[in-house]
C-alpha cells in the first residue's frame, strides 16, 4: 500500500511489525514476518533513510519505529520535494532551450526560412516588435528581466501597452521580485493593471521574451543588452514550448498587489531559494545579482545572510548543508 510513498512491500511489513510489536529485535522480526535476517536488515536499513526508524530511547540495542502519523508527513514531505526538485529540472530545461535557441538563431536563420529570423540592432528589434504589436489579435505575454525598469524604456512602452489594451487584448507581463522595491516600476505595473493587464512576479526569469497570440516569439539575445540582437520564432513546436515555460512561470509567480506570505521564522522566501541553488553551484554574486536582478551589493547580502543560516563557512559547504536539511536537492 504504501510503495505510492517510495516503501516497497518487504520495507513495509517491518515497519508494520516494528509498530505492533515494539520489542522484537531482528530475530523476532524475522520469525513473526517469515523473511530472513537480509531481508529484515536490509529493511531496516531503508527506514532508517527514510528517518522513519531512530535508536530507542528506552531500550539500548533496540530501533523505535516513529508514530504513523509523523512517518506519513515525512514521506508525504519527501515526494512533494521530488516533486518541486523535478518541476525546478523542467523549467531550467526549458530555460536552458530558450538560451541555446537565442545563441545560435543566427546560424540557423539561413537554413530555416521564415520560421527562425536573427535581428540585429535595436532599430531592427524595434521595427519588428511593431508589426508584432500591430498584428497581435488577442494575447500579449511578457517576460520583463532585469530587475527594476530603466525611466526610458517604461516612458517609450507606454503608447504601445495602452493601444493593445484599449483594442482588448489579454496582456500578462511577468517581473523579477525585485522590482517591488523600484517605486518607478511599481507605479509603471499599477497603471498596466489599472488598464486591465495582469502583472506578477517571480525570483529570476530565464531571459526577454515576447510572445503574441501564440504563433510568433520575440527572444532576446542578450537580456542584459537588448541591442545585442533578438531572435523572431515561428516555429510551433517551440513556440508552444516557449508558451508552456511563461504559463510554468505565471502559474508560480505572485501577483503585484497580493500580500506578502506569511513564513515561518526560519523559512526561506522563494528569492533566497533561486539564490541557494545559484551559490551551491558555484555562481558568484555578480552572477546571482544579474538573475535576481538586483545590485551586487544585495545579493551578497543575501549570500552571507544564507551562508549565515546554514552555519556554513563555504559556498560549497552551504550547498551540502542545504541539501542535507531538504531545502535544495543535488
Amino acid at each position: 500500500m504504501l510503495d505510492v510513498l517510495g516503501m516497497n512491500t518487504i520495507t513495509e511489513s517491518v515497519y508494520r511489525g516494528m509498530l505492533s510489536h515494539p520489542q522484537d529485535g531482528v530475530a523476532e522480526l524475522c520469525s513473526r514476518l517469515n523473511l530472513t535476517e537480509g531481508e529484515v536488515r536490509t529493511a531496516l536499513d531503508e527506514l532508517s533513510e527514510l528517518a522513519l526508524v531512530r535508536p530507542s530511547a528506552e531500550n539500548s540495542g533496540h530501533l523505535h519505529a516513529v508514530s504513523p502519523h509523523l512517518a506519513m508527513e515525512m514521506l508525504l514531505a519527501r515526494q512533494e520535494a521530488d516533486l518541486a526538485a523535478q518541476q525546478q529540472r523542467v523549467e531550467s530545461s526549458r530555460a536552458a532551450a530558450v538560451q541555446l535557441i537565442s545563441e545560435y538563431a543566427d546560424q540557423e536563420a539561413t537554413s530555416a526560412g521564415v520560421d527562425v529570423q536573427y535581428l540585429d540592432g535595436v532599430d531592427s528589434i524595434r521595427d519588428h516588435l511593431t508589426l508584432m504589436s500591430r498584428d497581435v489579435v488577442e494575447e500579449f505575454l511578457t517576460f520583463a528581466p532585469g530587475g527594476p525598469q530603466t525611466a526610458a524604456n517604461m516612458h517609450s512602452s507606454r503608447p504601445l501597452n495602452q493601444e493593445l489594451l484599449h483594442r482588448g487584448v489579454h496582456m500578462r507581463t511577468l517581473y523579477l521580485d525585485s522590482i517591488r522595491n523600484d517605486p518607478a516600476t511599481v507605479v509603471h505595473a499599477e497603471w498596466l493593471t489599472s488598464l486591465g493587464a495582469q502583472v506578477r512576479t517571480v525570483p529570476a526569469l530565464p531571459n526577454r521574451m515576447i510572445i503574441c497570440d501564440r504563433s510568433v516569439a520575440l527572444v532576446a539575445g542578450n537580456s542584459d543588452n537588448t541591442g545585442a540582437g533578438a531572435t523572431l520564432l515561428r516555429t510551433q513546436g517551440i513556440l508552444t514550448s516557449l508558451c508552456a515555460l511563461f504559463e510554468t512561470f505565471w502559474e508560480s509567480a505572485e501577483p503585484l498587489g497580493a500580500a506578502p506570505k506569511d513564513l515561518d521564522e526560519d523559512e526561506l522566501t522563494s528569492q533566497q531559494l533561486v539564490a541557494l541553488r545559484m551559490l551551491a553551484q558555484g555562481y558568484t554574486d555578480e552572477a546571482i545579482a544579474k538573475r535576481l536582478g538586483v545590485s551586487p551589493r544585495t545579493a551578497r547580502r543575501i549570500s552571507t545572510t544564507l551562508m549565515t543560516y546554514l552555519d556554513a563557512r563555504s559556498r560549497f559547504q552551504a550547498g551540502v548543508h542545504a541539501a542535507q536539511r531538504g531545502i535544495i536537492t543535488t
